[in-house]
């Protein structure tokens, strides 16, 4: 799988020069006075109508080149670096992917924008940190996305089934779906999904050890880790996910009643709305229990979809202008109405109320505790193995062990000189 990716990438870095010359090398205007923003994404969210927002609020529209590919993307971005024609945005990731661009000077410094989106409340505090690197702040977010379960609104109903709240509660109703030939849960299948039901099963077990394991104080191959693949293994074995292998979307398997529960970002709202499900109607969510009851606080994962300029971009004060905008509450309202997500502006308003109720809920900080998912929180060439291995117990279930030991020979290359 890592010869196919490489092969992949290799490949569509050649015919990402071709896109270079795409992208202008100077701030552009358009006919009504607008300036034109180069931006390099590899999400499906619709850049072009939120763009008409920014043409309007502060006369700059987005000239958008979208990746559905991650390693032709990742190719592409990285190549533009060593080009005088580096796009003034681009969407990349926290953790260590953006500390290894950081580490090589090609992200421009953002701290003075998010000091004053700090000082204006538009931001949580806490947030800031996972854009902080050697006590400065690098890009801005897009979007901050909490960890929760969407379900089948229809589904639960026909079968008399609420939302649950403990683990056993939803261990229960997948019994209950699995009887009745109904796919309990989405099976992530391969990269970059593999890592999910991991994440889900470790941090709701042992937080401790899932940020343990980020930093490599704790193997891979801990005792605990195992114990927590086989309760994976467990769920594999009583059916209790869709075919790792299908095509098919999770949202079509869902509006054809094939499967019940996804577990997503609250960005995917917008994905599953666009096979005719509705919020609050068709589907709804609900906080993913805690594996292990004993933990004081129930864990949700968070991601960030951060917006970051080049350093070395010809765009570069118009991509930090976009920047700073983008984290208003004009700007959140507007893309939590086009997204129909949750805005992490606090001035800002949900679009649906269903990501009101959500909102309301997951501000309770002695209930909820965040941490980061697994995507970022991972070192990149130890998550690379990892959703490798993942994909291989997800395919081929069984003794899980083989699989740990896998990722745990990189993790300790790795952090022998990084600790």
């Amino acid at each position: 799988m890592k010869i196919r990716r490489l092969r992949q990438a290799i490949a569509l870095a050649l015919a990402a020069s071709a896109v270079l010359a795409g992208c202008s090398s100077s701030t552009a205007a358009t006919g009504d006075g607008a300036n034109t923003l180069n931006f390099v994404n590899d999400k499906s969210w619709d850049f072009k109508a939120f763009s008409q927002v920014s043409e309007k609020d502060i006369k700059v529209s987005l000239n958008s080149s979208t990746y559905a590919d991650q390693p032709a993307f990742q190719a592409f971005v990285k190549q533009s670096f060593r080009t005088n024609k580096s796009p003034g945005l681009f969407t990349w990731h926290t953790g260590d992917q953006l500390k290894l661009l950081v580490d090589q000077n090609l992200v421009a410094d953002t701290s003075s924008i998010w000091a004053q989106a700090i000082a204006d409340n538009q931001i949580a505090p806490g947030v800031k940190d996972l854009y902080t690197i050697n006590g400065k702040q690098y890009c801005t977010p897009i979007s901050v996305d909490d960890w929760v379960m969407y379900y089948d609104k229809k589904t639960f109903a026909k079968y008399s089934l609420t939302p649950p709240t403990t683990w056993a509660e939803m261990m229960a109703d997948a019994a209950v779906l699995k009887k009745n030939g109904i796919a309990p849960f989405w099976s992530s299948g391969g990269d970059p999904w593999a890592f999910v039901w991991f994440q889900i099963l470790l941090a709701g077990t042992d937080l401790q050890l899932y940020k343990d394991l980020s930093t490599g104080k704790a193997s891979y191959t801990d005792p605990k880790v195992v114990s927590i693949m086989n309760t994976w293994l467990d769920m594999e074995k009583k059916g209790y996910f869709s075919d790792p292998g299908s095509k098919t979307a999770p949202e079509t398997q869902m509006k054809d009643g094939k499967l019940a529960m996804i577990p997503f970002g609250t960005w995917y709202a917008s994905t599953i709305d666009q096979v005719g499900l509705k919020a609050g109607t068709d589907w709804g969510v609900f906080t993913i229990p805690k594996v292990n009851a004993a933990q004081a606080k129930t864990p949700v994962a968070i991601e960030t979809a951060p917006a970051c300029v080049a350093a070395n971009s010809p765009q570069k004060d118009l991509g930090l202008k976009y920047s700073a905008w983008w984290m208003t509450s004009e700007a959140q309202t507007a893309w939590s109405k086009q997204q129909n997500n949750l805005p992490y502006n606090p001035k800002a308003t949900a679009a649906t109320q269903t990501f009101v109720d959500v909102g309301k809920e997951l501000s309770n900080n002695d209930k909820y505790e965040t941490y980061l998912r697994y995507y970022e929180a991972t070192p990149q060439v130890i998550l690379t193995e990892a959703l490798d291995q993942f994909t291989g117990f997800m395919t081929n279930p069984g003794d899980p062990t083989k699989y740990l030991e896998g990722i745990q020979k990189v993790a300790d290359t790795y952090w022998k000189s990084h600790q």
